[in-house]
């Protein structure tokens, strides 16, 4: 069974012969592989391209390295890169006329001096290129430093709810409880029964997430990233840092482990793209907290996976569901804070900050959202407002609920929305 993924099929067409690399980034087992080697090469083929101007290349295939004389086995034996001469001379004897030749690179991080094999690439007119890679450290910073500007990326998530419902059988209601509890990894989403689904997620936490973070970054001691990536796993949408986390690893695990391993088994993890941090930022004062952030898994089934099962918080979890989305579509996500200061019964001020959940922006769009479980009375609606309206702006202020609820404006043009309209419809918060 095939899985649309329609988006981002889009937004490589968009980007066709543009003149830049485009870069498919993304977790591990999002679908980057399959989205360009089959859903975007069988698009090229449809458009009429001869299937001998589509040069696939994968450089983490076996098959694929044996036509350049290169061992996959050796080169992970020996920790090494391709060699980019062998894979330039395979490229010249693939292109045998002036047509426009598209060459579809996978996991092109295994290719040495990869920068300045693409970057040489750009100069032909002939040759749009677009490859995919699994860390940012070798992607996403590179294209800003090496490609200086002629980089495009297409930054892929795991399904997003509406891709998982086109091949759920179910209705959406328990279609999202079991999207928020095993994810939308294309390859668990196809798996049948519970169990295996299970199995499955905590097998590519071990063999694939902790094994690649472990082996790239060199890490020595991998009994501290697990704790931490378990201390994160229980405590998602959380505000923390490195010297809080530090605090908490000496207290349950008596380790003396310092906030700068910390910081940079941190910075593993969102290099892996298997979590993201929100940042924090004062509505009133217009600035932004470096710390504490908030950090959300880029797939909730890996997430509940690493704490076998045991921890299901609805709130924090369809909290981290919207954060998905949101980014999913394009927006960048923070936590706002809104300074208030009010007197208590004896008249002293207490200063206080209030919490929006996320702030959302989108060139010069901005929304305001709070996630909000249920809101089973008036007071619990005020609750959640009360952020909102102490924001003197007018970018529109909208409350996600997994109430079964349609769309409606309150008395202080606030947008009431049911998660499901949200996540299943994108022009939703247009209503």
């Amino acid at each position: 069974m095939e899985i649309k993924r329609d988006f981002y099929l889009d937004k490589l067409i968009s980007r066709k012969n543009n003149g830049l690399i485009k870069v498919i980034t993304g977790i591990r087992r999002c679908g980057k592989s399959y989205l360009l080697n089959t859903i975007f090469y069988n698009h090229l083929l449809e458009s009429g391209v001869d299937e001998s101007h589509i040069i696939r290349f994968a450089f983490d295939s076996a098959d694929d390295l044996y036509l350049l004389g290169e061992s996959l086995i050796k080169m992970q034996k020996g920790k090494k890169r391709v060699d980019p001469e062998k894979f330039m001379s395979y490229i010249r004897s693939k292109m045998t006329d002036r047509g426009m030749y598209y060459l579809l690179l996978d996991e092109v991080q295994m290719l040495d001096c990869f920068e300045a094999v693409l970057n040489g690439y750009l100069r032909k007119e002939n040759m749009d290129v677009y490859v995919t890679g699994s860390n940012a450290k070798f992607l996403s910073k590179d294209i800003i430093t090496e490609f200086a500007g002629r980089g495009d990326e297409i930054h892929m998530y795991p399904l997003s709810f509406t891709e998982f419902m086109s091949v759920y059988k179910g209705d959406k209601y328990e279609g999202l409880s079991e999207y928020m509890i095993y994810g939308g990894i294309p390859l668990i989403v196809l798996r049948n029964g519970m169990n295996e689904k299970a199995a499955a997620l905590e097998n590519l936490f071990t063999e694939i997430y902790i094994r690649d973070i472990y082996q790239r970054n060199r890490i020595r001691n991998q009994g501290e990233l697990e704790d931490l990536l378990n201390i994160l796993s229980s405590s998602i949408g959380s505000l923390t840092n490195p010297e809080k986390l530090k605090n908490t690893f000496k207290t349950m695990k008596k380790s003396n482990i310092t906030s700068n391993t910390i910081k940079r088994y941190l910075d593993c993890f969102e290099d892996s793209f298997l979590i993201e941090s929100a940042q924090r930022y004062d509505i009133k004062g217009k600035a932004y907290i470096e710390t504490p952030k908030k950090y959300y898994f880029s797939d909730l089934g890996l997430r509940n996976a690493r704490i076998n099962f045991r921890q299901f918080e609805q709130t924090h979890s369809m909290e981290n569901v919207i954060y998905n989305e949101l980014r999913m579509r394009g927006y960048g996500v923070d936590v706002g804070i809104v300074p208030i200061a009010e007197k208590d019964r004896k008249g002293k001020v207490i200063r206080k900050q209030l919490e929006v959940d996320f702030i959302c922006n989108l060139a010069s769009a901005r929304y305001y959202i709070q996630s909000a479980y249920a809101i089973p009375d008036e007071a619990k609606r005020m609750e959640e407002i009360r952020p909102f309206r102490k924001i003197d702006d007018s970018f529109k202020k909208i409350i996600v609920t997994k109430d079964i609820v349609k769309p409606y404006y309150d008395e202080y043009g606030i947008l009431t929305l049911s998660i499901y309209d949200f996540l299943l419809d994108p022009g939703s918060m247009e209503k």
